[in-house]
């Protein structure tokens, strides 16, 4: 019989990997991990691990840097604040230059 994947384990693991003052997508950790869900199952995921201080959840984010997941993190304000103090600067609940602090496994991990 097939060993079962735990994909939000999965998904954790490269949300560990996420450096500090850096940010990442549903969708891109989903393409890494080839789910089939896709960004929901990571979405799913995000929103398991409210109670799991070692997922740095805070940076994972829409594809446009939109902080969608702000209302799992117990305010509407902590996520904004957690990345600001890792120095990702955040105006009307979006990454300020997204593009520049994007990490893609698919790149980083391949390094």
């Amino acid at each position: 019989m097939p060993e079962q994947r735990d994909y939000f384990e999965e998904v954790y693991e490269v949300v560990r990997l996420v450096p500090k003052g850096r940010v990442t997508t549903y969708g891109t950790i989903a393409r890494y991990l080839s789910l089939r869900a896709g960004a929901r199952m990571v979405g799913w995921a995000m929103n398991g691990c409210h109670n799991r201080p070692d997922v740095p959840a805070h940076r994972v984010v829409n594809s446009v840097g939109v902080l969608t997941g702000k209302h799992f993190f117990g305010g509407p304000t902590i996520m904004q604040q957690l990345l600001e103090d890792e120095g990702v600067r955040v105006d009307n609940d979006r990454v300020v230059e997204f593009k520049t602090r994007f990490w893609d496994p698919m790149i980083e991990l391949t390094l």
